[in-house]
């Protein structure tokens, strides 16, 4: 039976809705305005597009594999790296898991009150608490091993890209339709667009491969594509191009909308919305457009929440190395569910929903610099992917692949240490904080340390796993 079912164009949908949504356009206009967009063009083609061709030939190197970069790693290095790859990829989303019950509840306010300021108008003390309530209920939610939250994550996903692409076209179209007046001025000079480069524009670099990462993650739809030399790398580049586009006109879209001299200190968390709000005004149809994006969005951060307490935990520890996890770590009750892996993700994700209230008394701030964690977490895992395909540059005779993304050994490898550099440089520098430090040296400060001591304690405690398990495991 031929299981090879997909085609380039199934996978350049999944693959596009697994990478993209509208929110990477607003979080990283929010930091760099329009000079976002020449950003974007200098990371789509000096980063992202050997970051999808990588994964491409190492999907097509271990296509025998379920993929992911904890096999990678097992293949072309050691059952440490390969364990310690796999701690990343879990530890990374605690952060992740941790913001959505804010994204739930911010959709939750658009929808039935159409503004965003229900975040805003309580404490962050109860917002934090509202938090917990709600990831907790997701938490036992995704213990049951709810099968329907795969197909609403399908539904929300293809909704969610319906919904970045009827943005781009009816924003760029509402000056000329609608008579909407563009709020950037100079959007027709090239200066506009060109950053500064400084401290600050380096520290934003760390957003934009957030917005891009993860695309290691498509790597498992290798094997089940047809003619997979050929249609997977087609595939890749096909979808390289629509986040480029998407990227671009996104951003000159959020220009038209947003007044790129003036951002709103909100942007992150309500930007989305407000611009189809005004959409909505422009065009006639008053919340109509918010209503569709708020329950679109509801129904992405709802399933994503759930697959994210449970995927990457199966990933870590359902074929855990007893080497490195200790047994009861990956204990299970009669349900199959990962009791003691739940219960560690809830502990590390309540800790950081409350760490921010020591020193951050802003909620908005809060949601921001959740975010800006992310941005310096989530892309670790690219480390990993970059480092493999270094190694399997270094070594043609011994990993074979249909396709080859750059034939020559030294060049691969080369572009390969490029991209392992220039994620780890946009990593270190996405610590310095995103607030004016002269305005409150104080908070500045308090955001840099734990932009240091958060991921230092969580990758640090994959460390410790390996000593306990030598001790306890028999």
């Amino acid at each position: 039976m031929d299981t090879k079912h997909l085609r380039w164009y199934n996978l350049v949908l999944i693959s596009f809705t697994a990478v993209w949504s509208i929110g990477n356009v607003v979080n990283n206009y929010a930091q760099q305005g329009l000079p976002v967009v020449f950003s974007w063009l200098l990371v789509m083609l000096l980063y992202f597009v050997p970051y999808t061709m990588a994964v491409g030939q190492l999907g097509s190197t271990f296509k025998g594999e379920d993929g992911g970069i904890s096999a990678w790693m097992r293949a072309t290095a050691t059952p440490w790296l390969a364990y310690l790859a796999a701690w990343i990829f879990w530890v990374i989303n605690i952060p992740y898991i941790a913001q959505k019950p804010q994204t739930i509840m911010i959709a939750l306010s658009w929808l039935f009150r159409g503004n965003g300021d229900f975040l805003f108008e309580i404490s962050t003390t109860t917002i934090s608490l509202l938090s917990l309530v709600i990831f907790l209920f997701f938490l036992w939610l995704s213990s049951k091993g709810v099968s329907t939250i795969n197909i609403i994550g399908s539904l929300a996903g293809t909704s969610m890209f319906i919904m970045s692409i009827l943005f781009i076209i009816i924003t760029i179209a509402a000056p000329s339709l609608t008579g909407a007046p563009i709020e950037t001025s100079g959007m027709t000079q090239l200066s506009t667009y060109i950053p500064t480069f400084d401290v600050g524009y380096f520290s934003t670099l760390s957003m934009m491969t957030f917005a891009v990462a993860g695309v290691e993650n498509i790597a498992p739809y290798v094997k089940e594509t047809k003619n997979s030399e050929r249609e997977f790398p087609l595939a890749m580049t096909v979808m390289t191009g629509m986040v480029m586009i998407s990227a671009v006109f996104g951003s000159i879209a959020m220009g038209i909308l947003f007044d790129a001299t003036n951002i709103p200190s909100d942007l992150m968390a309500n930007g989305a919305y407000e611009a189809f709000k005004r959409l909505g005004a422009f065009y006639g149809v008053g919340n109509l457009f918010v209503i569709l994006y708020a329950i679109a969005n509801l129904l992405s951060q709802s399933a994503a929440l759930v697959l994210t307490i449970d995927a990457p935990l199966k990933v870590l520890l359902a074929n855990a190395d007893r080497d490195f996890i200790p047994d009861r770590l990956a204990k299970k009750n009669k349900n199959g569910t990962l009791v003691n892996g739940y219960l560690m993700t809830g502990i590390l994700v309540s800790l950081v929903t409350i760490l921010p209230l020591l020193g951050i008394k802003n909620m908005n701030e809060i949601f921001n610099w959740l975010m800006n964690l992310n941005s310096i977490l989530t892309p670790l895992p690219g480390l990993f992917v970059f480092l493999a395909y270094m190694l399997i540059s270094k070594h043609p005779e011994k990993f074979h692949s249909d396709f080859k993304f750059i034939k020559n050994p030294n060049i691969a490898f080369s572009v390969g240490l490029w991209c392992f550099i220039f994620s780890a440089f946009a990593g270190v520098m996405g610590i310095l904080p995103k607030i004016n430090m002269q305005a409150d040296p104080k908070a500045w400060f308090f955001q840099l340390a734990l932009n240091i001591v958060t991921p230092l304690v969580l990758l640090g405690l994959g460390l410790i796993l390996p000593a306990i398990a030598k001790r306890t495991n028999r």
